[in-house]
């Protein structure tokens, strides 16, 4: 069984059988699919923001929902009447909404480098080159140049 709006596939099937396996923790289960439930049904109410928000709790008739900065809240704000409106047709009885500011840690960016490779036929040609230009003053830094990276190509 997938958990809608998790974002990973997988790992909602492995939070369900966890949940599923063990007897204490099965009793979470539906609350766990109805807090996806939930989150799916923001997300169809606001496709553009829904991405960057999360729902913390649902009590009571009280809706608190997770942002990841100030600027997503207010952008947020500005869509809750729209979002309560569309929640209500969709069958959930919601009296207030509020939102929670949660600074997560930014993950450092992953340098990805490349490595560049050069196929035989264009190492050969590179070779071929180094020896057919003349040897003159001019030419000779550049020939070593050609010449060193055939070698390192090799």
């Amino acid at each position: 069984m997938h958990i809608y709006g998790t974002r990973n596939r997988k790992t909602s099937f492995d939070v369900t059988d966890f949940l599923r396996s063990n007897e204490r923790m099965a009793s979470l289960l539906p609350t766990a699919l109805r807090m996806a439930d939930l989150q799916r049904d923001v997300g169809v109410a606001l496709p553009s923001i829904a991405g960057n928000c999360d729902v913390l709790s649902f009590q009571d008739g009280l809706l608190i929902l997770a942002v990841p900065s100030s600027a997503v809240a207010a952008r947020l704000k500005q869509n809750l009447p729209k979002l309560q409106s569309t929640l209500l047709a969709r069958g959930w009885h919601i009296t207030t909404l509020r939102l929670k500011v949660q600074v997560t840690r930014a993950m450092p960016p992953q340098v990805q480098t490349r490595v560049l490779e050069l196929p035989p036929t264009a190492v050969d040609a590179f070779e071929e080159l180094g020896d057919s230009l003349p040897d003159t003053p001019q030419n000779a830094a550049l020939v070593a140049a050609i010449k060193r990276l055939a070698a390192k190509r090799r």
